[in-house]
Order: C-alpha cells, then structure tokens, then sequence
C-alpha cells in the first residue's frame, strides 16, 4: 500500500484538513498516477456536506484530476509512464451489463464506482483526488492532449463532459437555439461547447453581473432570469435548455421556454427536488430529462474536441491550504469559475 498526502473531510461539518491516505497496490491493470492539479465540483462540497445521503468520513474527494503516469501494472497496454493523464467521475464499472457494452459505463446498470465515496473491486471505499497520488484501472484514465493548458485540464473531466454529453446526444449544432442555465463552472462550459457545435447560445442567468463574459465565450443572447419580462419574451423559443445550476428554480417556467419537441435538460444537482407540472409538458410536447456524465469513450472524445477547437475551462488556481476557503466562494458564486488545486502544495 502507499500513504499519500490528502486532503480529507472529517465530518459534514468540519472543514476539510490535510491527511494521509492510502493506495492500494498496483495491480497488472492499474495505473499510478502523480496528480499536478484537481478540480473543485460543486458535487464535491454536497458530498462532504451530507447534502445527497450517507458519506463514509473520513473522505477524499475530488472527480476532476490530471496528473502523468509514474508506474504501470504489466498487463497495461494503453498508457504509459510520463504520459498526461486525467481521471473523471468514476474509476470502475461492471464491464458486463448492456449499458457498459454500449460504451455508457456512466449508466452502469449494477452502479459505477465512483471515484470518492465508492466501493472499490477490494471492499474499501474510494478516495478522490484532492491527494497526490491515485491508482486507476488503465480503461478508466484519460489521454489528456498537450493543447489543452494542464492547469485547465482538470475540470474537462467533469465540468466538461457533464455539459457535452447532453449537448451532444441532443445534437446542439447549427440551426439549433440552446439555452444554458446559470453561468457558473458548468454553465460557462456549456456555452463554450454549444457555441463550438455551432449552436446559436443564449444565457439565462439570475442577473447580468456576467453578461461581458457570457458574450465573450460566444452566446450571441444574454438574459436575466429575475426579470419576469425574459420569460414572456422567450416563450416557445429554445430547442434545447442546458439546466446547470445545483440550487431549486422553477422547472415549469423553463419549460415554457421550449418550442415545439424542445427538451430541458438537468445536470446540476439541487438535493431539493424539482417539481414539474404535467399541463407544463403537454404544449408544445416538450420534454424534461436529465443527463450524467458521459463514459470513458464520449469524455475522450470530449478531450480531443476541446483541444482541436481551443476550448479550455476558466480557472483559478489555488493552494491545498485555501480549500475551505474556495468552498465558501463557491457557494456564493465567488468564482470565474473554476477552483483548481496545485496539488504541489500538498506535497
């Protein structure tokens, strides 16, 4: 086993504080990987929090992770030592049911293991990557192309593929309105994935306190959504709206929003749920869905899109030791718009 610095969450309600944790041994399928930088996900501060159920404290978390390999197992043939790596939302599946063959490992119908708070192949829960080290099943990492910035690679591995997922099976492209919801780490990606499909991207935030930012990744339309008058004057316009924000808001006036076979989308996670109303669907036959990640084939897909087309996330780097600190920010949207830890400081 190998102890590696971390940082850990205690309790839903202490602060996170650094830790060791370990690291099982190297298996012939494994990967070692050095981790340079990791992603701060909204998913991570509900987990801690105890905002979506039971958590096994101490935890590790962190799904949005990018490093190079130090160390292959001798069955390994799709990675190798020094290579830039990533690691996202899930590090195992069951590899059999019909959704794992269909390359959707994300809907694996016995559950995927997450990359924090799961339950690994050997019984123990798994950790995340707010640590320096972290072992992987080689089908799990991703190849992490050299244009992509490695300090904004990170959260391409959540943020990223959360928002092209939908974006791509609902074929946001040329001729398509799309709606992002919210302005924040996803939804700044969503624009700038809608807008390289070809989308015409309109945002709908709560004000316009983004606005400048918002048209300069592209959305050709920028709204507030506190003002009642945008939702009279959107009606029956979008073909597809990308929900992205973690807090309630009201389902049945987005809807309305929707012309005819339009569908909203959720991908944030409010733990609230989200009353919809069934007169709300019936107009225009509009559709309400929701959308996971994407599986290891689709986020490396997602990986190479972003880097042929120059998209990278807007991130703000920090120390290990400001963690709690950018989770405050977080959660008052005190963030452009991305937290990402220089895990060099954990060392």
């Amino acid at each position: 086993m190998l102890t590696v610095n971390a940082i850990a969450a205690p309790s839903a309600t202490e602060p996170l504080v650094r830790t060791t944790i370990e690291r099982r041994d190297l298996g012939p399928r494994d990967v070692l990987i050095e981790i340079r930088y990791a992603g701060i996900c909204h998913s991570d501060i509900h987990t801690v929090r105890g905002d979506w159920g039971q958590v096994p404290y101490p935890l590790t978390v962190g799904h949005e992770i990018v490093g190079h390999v130090t160390e292959v197992g001798a069955e390994v043939t799709k990675h190798a030592v020094g290579d830039r790596v990533g690691v996202g939302c899930m590090v195992n599946s069951c590899r059999e049911c019909e959704n794992c063959r269909a390359g959707l490992e994300q809907y694996c119908l016995k559950g995927n293991v997450g990359t924090y708070a799961g339950i690994d192949r050997d019984g123990t829960v798994t950790q995340g990557g707010y640590s320096t080290h972290v072992v992987v099943d080689e089908d799990f990492v991703l190849r992490v192309p050299q244009a992509i910035p490695v300090e904004a690679a990170a959260p391409l591995l959540c943020a990223g593929i959360t928002t092209y997922s939908p974006l791509a099976h609902w074929n946001a492209g040329p001729g398509k309105k799309v709606a992002v919801v919210g302005m924040g780490g996803l939804g700044h990606m969503a624009v700038k994935i809608a807008v390289a499909m070809g989308a015409e991207v309109t945002v709908l935030s709560q004000t316009l306190s983004k606005k400048d930012d918002g048209l300069a990744f592209g959305a050709e339309h920028y709204h507030a959504t506190s003002d009642p008058a945008t939702f009279e004057a959107l009606a029956n316009t979008f073909d597809l709206i990308v929900n992205t924000v973690s807090a309630p808001i009201d389902i049945n006036a987005y809807l309305r929003l929707l012309r005819l076979d339009g569908t909203l989308v959720s991908v944030g996670a409010p733990p609230q749920p989200l009353p919809v109303q069934a007169f709300a669907l019936f107009g225009n036959r509009r559709s309400f869905a929701g959308s996971s990640i994407g599986g290891i084939a689709e986020t490396q897909q997602m990986l190479d899109f972003c880097a042929e087309r120059g998209i990278a996330p807007e991130v703000e780097v920090i120390d290990a030791d400001a963690v709690n600190e950018a989770y405050e920010r977080v959660l008052k949207s005190d963030v452009r718009y991305r937290f990402v830890i220089d895990i060099d400081s954990l060392r």
